[in-house]
């Protein structure tokens, strides 16, 4: 499957549906209504771009549909974050980690695992 494209509304539904899945079009709606106001049309219209991009399913059960991801969340959180770099930073990490960290609070633990994942990505040969 090639790159998927999910817009920030996209993943405020995919978020709610990998939570709760398998979830109605009602129980999105009543999840992100109170902080989203998007009416019931609008949450249906993201369901069904999610099911066109083939990231969700959706399985009739009575006179209502069943959604369920059809992509696991690191996947989606993986390929968003490789499209950011690539956008952003010219697909250079380091670039992005430098702006990362340089911008961010970080708590001593924080740091410490920073390293510690730096220092195993450092070549064997050094």
């Amino acid at each position: 499957m090639g790159e998927i494209n999910i817009s920030g509304a996209e993943w405020r539904v995919m978020e709610l549906v990998w939570g709760r899945s398998p979830a109605t079009a009602a129980e999105v709606v009543a999840a992100l209504a109170p902080a989203t106001r998007w009416s019931h049309r609008t949450v249906r219209t993201l369901l069904a771009r999610l099911v066109e991009k083939g990231v969700l399913a959706a399985k009739p059960d009575g006179n209502r549909y069943l959604y369920r991801p059809l992509l696991r969340r690191d996947r989606c959180v993986r390929q968003e974050s490789r499209s950011f770099l690539r956008k952003v930073f010219r697909g250079d990490v380091s670039e992005l980690l430098i702006h990362m960290v340089q911008d961010a609070d970080m708590s001593a633990a924080q740091i410490e695992e920073l390293k510690r994942l730096l220092d195993e990505k450092r070549p064997r040969d050094e």
